[in-house]
């Protein structure tokens, strides 16, 4: 199989928790996720299978997500799964939140939460703040946050609904944990659905419960070439001969560093970058 699976990843389970029970189900080995998500979260969990997990870093790396929370409450893991506590009276209305939320629009740096999988001097935030350690130096990362917009406000429950659509590496329990402080209410994060992840879209993910055996694996297998952002190139026998010993092709198209998927017959053979005069192979999957 090579492939990927754009998989609903039910709330309660971890990533790696999907890919232990694809491998169950379809007895196939080689299966990877692109990208973690909390048992908290649930929503577009992209699997890649076979050689596709070779693909995995050159994916569109953009993330989009739908967050529920309530203010007047704080967390020690920013959400609903750890200690909660009251931490204001103070009631906030619509368009305070509005306004607060154009805070977070653009280039961000973000301290990740304390309960993360982030390393810190060899071992991870969590284990450390297990151990009752927290540290006060955690490296702040600069984020992306391309839009984020309130969708729904109860002002009676102070509760809120969020999309944000980020660059990887955003922790959407931080901006909720952040924005309750901002307004001086406090914040918790209750809910996360992921609905996008690159190319993966939550409209055609597939439930994961629906995944039975290796031939349903196989009817919901995605070809790479339809995920992948990169121009196409299609090869002839000659050249995709080359191709599969690793030559590399001349070639006047692309850009300079550019990417492209070579293709023949609508199966993706190898990806290639553009160096002067030429497509160098860089992985090669026939």
């Amino acid at each position: 199989m090579f492939g990927f699976l754009n998989i609903y990843k039910p709330k309660g389970l971890t990533s790696h928790d999907v890919v232990a029970r694809l491998r169950r189900v379809s007895k196939f080995k080689q299966i990877g996720h692109t990208g973690t998500l909390d048992p908290l979260a649930e929503g577009v969990l992209p699997i890649a299978l076979g050689k596709a997990t070779r693909l995995i870093e050159y994916l569109k790396e953009d993330k989009a997500y739908i967050a529920e929370l309530e203010f007047g409450k704080v967390s020690d893991t920013y959400d609903i799964e750890g200690v909660v506590e009251k931490f204001s009276d103070k009631k906030v209305v619509k368009e305070q939140v509005i306004q607060a939320l154009t805070f977070f629009e653009g280039e961000i740096e973000q301290i990740p939460p304390a309960y993360s999988a982030v390393h810190y001097n060899g071992k991870r935030l969590y284990e450390l703040a297990r151990e009752g350690i927290i540290p006060d130096d955690i490296p702040k990362r600069k984020i992306v946050i391309n839009k984020i917009q309130l969708i729904n406000f109860n002002e009676s429950l102070q509760t809120a609904k969020i999309e944000i659509e980020c660059s990887k590496g955003t922790y959407i329990r931080s901006i909720v944990n952040d924005l309750g402080q901002n307004l001086g209410s406090g914040a918790v994060m209750t809910a996360l659905t992921r609905t996008k992840s690159g190319l993966f879209t939550l409209d055609n993910s597939v439930q994961l419960d629906s995944i039975s055996d290796a031939d349903v694996v196989k009817s919901f297998l995605i070809n790479p070439i339809d995920v992948l952002s990169y121009k196409q190139y299609e090869l002839s026998e000659e050249q995709m001969d080359k191709v599969q010993h690793g030559q590399s092709l001349l070639c006047e198209l692309f850009e300079q560093d550019e990417f492209v998927c070579l293709v023949f017959k609508s199966n993706l053979c190898a990806l290639a970058q553009k160096q002067i005069d030429k497509l160098v192979t860089k992985k090669v999957f026939i």
